[in-house]
């Protein structure tokens, strides 16, 4: 259905840029590799010119192009070097994006520069530069690789600078959409797990794929979308919505770890507590609000039945990290390398730690003997939910009730901790 076809992806040295157009060339489609990558990176894997090979050998045609979005001329100069070897341009894929999941406080004015540079201002030179373009074409699509815009409140509180870049995207899409309607399509499109790349490897840190799902499952969507007619435009598509509806039944084949739980992935709301959802959504939720009676509201806004910790000192937090000092080992100590704070409301609340960074490592109540890497704060009862394994750390942090400052790798690595422990809890 692509054949022929000229995409100009940006991004597509790696990742979901790279899948997409990986899927197009086996239709022999043309494809513009619009991304910075020139030289192979200490870390990431690919280049445009590697990507280039492997567009080549699934069937299609590649003209790799040096483009940091960040630089408009770049972005000009790929796009008429584009139509001058294929002789025009009929789809755009605004695939490149920057990402810190960062506080305001914690977000370095460069990171924001960046993500707004990348994020919002690159997708809107790139689309602005291919569109007197697309608007030849028979078929025109723009697809920007963005999120539904969902305006609950946590959504923002824990990475500000980020959201309102992904955003942006997704602005872009609903503008342009109307802008174009009947010339070109415009629409959006976003997954429902976490996709394994080697972004989500640098945040999530080793073993974070097995919540993940390859980047195939875009790939696919994609697909869906750029072949459909102009008129289908003005969306925010959902991968695992649109390929159900397309009589996918079978989703096992796009998961890096088959039946292992997938992190859900952001922007999408998570239907766990549905009280202090509505409560995070309308702006009710007050934390730290005192309650009279036996009733003390918890970091989520939710109530949380408690008693005076000075009455009952060894509660189910105490408990808890008795049992995590008495687990402690140098294997824990060895693999996790990281020392935990958590700030805890509620019953037993108060400062707490876990030193896995020292010899011999530690647990217990006060501020850690080191600085720590990460510090946590939540509801005490949430907390101890977290810990006997009846709440995933990913899914409290997801929905807001868990609040994470600092190293994201090391909160995962104690994930998979707490994974070894909850049976003893």
């Amino acid at each position: 259905k692509l054949a022929g076809c000229t995409l100009f992806i940006t991004g597509a040295s790696r990742g979901i840029g790279k899948a997409i157009a990986l899927k197009a060339a086996k239709d022999g489609a043309n494809i513009v590799i619009a991304a910075k990558t020139a030289e192979p990176h200490p870390t990431l894997p690919g280049t445009i010119y590697t990507a280039a090979e492997e567009i080549e050998a699934a069937g299609g045609k590649a003209l790799p192009c040096i483009v940091n979005v960040r630089e408009e001329q770049q972005i000009i100069n790929a796009v008429e070097k584009a139509v001058k070897t294929f002789g025009g341009i009929d789809i755009l894929v605004n695939n490149a994006s920057a990402i810190s999941l960062t506080g305001t406080l914690e977000t370095a004015t460069k990171k924001v520069n960046l993500m707004m540079d990348v994020n919002v201002r690159g997708t809107y030179l790139t689309s602005k530069a291919c569109l007197p373009h697309l608007r030849k074409s028979k078929n025109p699509h723009i697809l920007n690789l963005s999120p539904p815009m969902n305006l609950n409140p946590m959504w923002f509180k824990n990475h500000c600078a980020y959201t309102i870049s992904k955003y942006g995207m997704s602005m872009c899409v609903l503008g342009m959409a109307e802008e174009f309607r009947g010339e070109v399509a415009v629409n959006a499109l976003w997954p429902k797990t976490a996709i394994h790349t080697a972004a989500m490897d640098m945040l999530g840190g080793a073993g974070i794929e097995k919540q993940c799902r390859k980047t195939d499952i875009l790939a696919d969507a994609a697909y869906c979308i750029l072949t459909k007619p102009k008129t289908f435009t003005g969306n925010f598509i959902i991968d695992e919505v649109l390929l159900r509806e397309e009589g996918v039944k079978d989703f096992d084949v796009y998961a890096i770890a088959p039946g292992h739980p997938l992190m859900p992935d952001f922007f999408l709301d998570v239907e766990t507590d549905t009280t202090a959802m509505k409560q995070e959504r309308y702006g009710a939720a007050q934390e730290d609000k005192k309650l009279s009676g036996s009733q003390q509201e918890g970091a989520d806004g939710a109530k949380v039945k408690t008693e005076s910790a000075a009455a009952k000192p060894s509660g189910p937090v105490a408990e808890t990290f008795r049992v995590i000092q008495g687990a402690m080992s140098e294997e824990y100590v060895r693999s996790t390398q990281g020392v935990f704070q958590f700030e805890l409301s509620g019953d037993g609340g108060g400062t707490w730690y876990i030193d896995l960074k020292t010899e011999g490592g530690s647990a217990g109540f006060g501020k850690p003997p080191v600085t720590a890497d990460v510090v946590m704060s939540m509801s005490s009862a949430d907390f101890v939910k977290m810990f006997t394994g009846k709440l995933k750390p990913t899914l409290a942090f997801m929905s807001g009730k868990l609040r994470i400052k600092g190293n994201m790798a090391l909160a995962i690595k104690l994930e998979k901790m707490l994974s070894q422990l909850s049976s003893k809890l």
